[in-house]
């Protein structure tokens, strides 16, 4: 195999490091990390909107480049890397867009695309509920048509930015008489419709990206259905890979991973020979995990499902990311504990912060417990 880029993809590297290294939003920005979280930023998704970097591999008449997945992959590497704020476009982008290609009607994607691709509009994306994170076909949200239009009622949580998105991308059961798998079906609803109320969630660093979404007897026309009704839990399958195999599973946290090896050498802490192998490991395992992201994007630029694939790329590297953040602890020792910074180190609040957040990344997307049932089941045949 040759691994090497092409000129054309290295020649994007460059032009995204230039890009960032001038752009001032990364300058204002107080922390680094997990700029597609935390990182809501219009402007700067505009900036990249108008560069044609949203929508990198979708068809030119939608606002796209026609570029491969790994393209992307570059992109999205070097805007994570620098700690980019791209939150406002990152649903949009990610998963919204490759789902209204494969099941979205022409006049949805005629309107919808170009203005994802032009950062005009944003997603938040309703599947979990109080009583269903992982387990998506035991949803209870109900969205019942009675004729040309549905009647919505029920509640999301854990949605993020649903307090800022123009659209939700709703996951709702739409017979219940079918089974737990069927009768679901997927719907694009705008957040101004009423009927509709947002509550945020604070979480434990004091921040409120997700919140909860009710639904009360909310209409909205049959044009929202996305694809075919009953069918929307098979469809929404295939956007999960999206979701789930990106570089943000490995990167969210890299930025400390950076400024924190660097702090351990300054200080001679690596001179400890049991640390510095845990640093070599962690450093080893990064490399193996971007590696695994790499394939799955080479998969899909083939055009293959990428299915078990995905999930083993994001069960392996969201577990690093939580080591990361457990070592970053031990290095700086009581500092890490500090969300605001005493001077004492430039880590003292961001390593407190990854610290707290550490435990959402092997949840959200997909637990690890639900994805290693993915991998044994679809990637190594084993019986359900």
């Amino acid at each position: 195999m040759d691994f090497r880029l092409s000129p054309e993809q290295n020649e994007l590297r460059r032009q995204v490091r230039d890009f960032v290294t001038n752009d001032p939003a990364l300058r204002a920005r107080p922390f680094l990390e997990d700029g597609w979280i935390a990182g809501w930023d219009p402007g700067f998704s505009r900036r990249l909107g108008e560069r044609g970097w949203i929508g990198l591999t979708w068809p030119k008449q939608y606002g796209g480049a026609e570029r491969s997945y790994l393209d992307r992959l570059i992109l999205t590497e070097e805007l994570l890397l620098a700690g980019a704020p791209v939150a406002t476009h990152w649903f949009g982008d990610r998963q919204i867009g490759p789902a209204l290609l494969a099941h979205g009607s022409d006049e949805q994607k005629d309107f919808l695309l170009p203005r994802i691709a032009r950062a005009e509009i944003s997603f938040c994306v309703g599947m979990s509920e109080p009583d269903a994170g992982s387990d998506l076909a035991g949803i209870k949200t109900r969205a019942e048509l009675r004729g040309e239009e549905f009647s919505i009622r029920g509640q999301k949580t854990w949605t993020s930015f649903a307090q800022h998105a123009d659209y939700c991308y709703l996951l709702a059961r739409t017979d219940t008489e079918a089974s737990r798998h069927r009768g679901i079906s997927e719907l694009l609803i705008p957040m101004n419709t009423p009927g509709i109320s947002v509550r945020p969630i604070r979480d434990m660093i004091g921040e409120s990206h997700f919140g909860e979404i009710f639904f009360d007897e909310v209409r909205a026309p049959r044009s929202c259905l996305i694809g075919k009704l009953h069918r929307g839990f098979y469809q929404i399958m295939r956007q999960l890979d999206f979701e789930r195999s990106g570089i943000e599973r490995l990167v969210s946290n890299l930025p400390l991973w950076r400024d924190l090896k660097r702090i351990a050498r300054e200080r001679g802490l690596t001179r400890d020979t049991d640390l510095r192998q845990r640093i070599s490991g962690l450093e080893i395992a990064w490399h193996a995990g971007r590696g695994m992201i790499y394939r799955v994007a080479a998969l899909l630029s083939e055009g293959k499902v990428p299915n078990y694939e995905a999930a083993a790329a994001k069960t392996f590297c969201t577990s690093l990311e939580q080591r990361i953040a457990e070592l970053a602890s031990e290095i700086l020792g009581p500092a890490s504990l500090l969300l605001a910074s005493s001077g004492h180190t430039p880590l003292d609040g961001r390593a407190a912060r990854n610290l707290l957040y550490a435990p959402a990344y092997t949840i959200q997307g997909g637990t690890s417990e639900i994805l290693r049932n993915i991998i044994a089941t679809r990637g190594l045949g084993l019986p359900d």
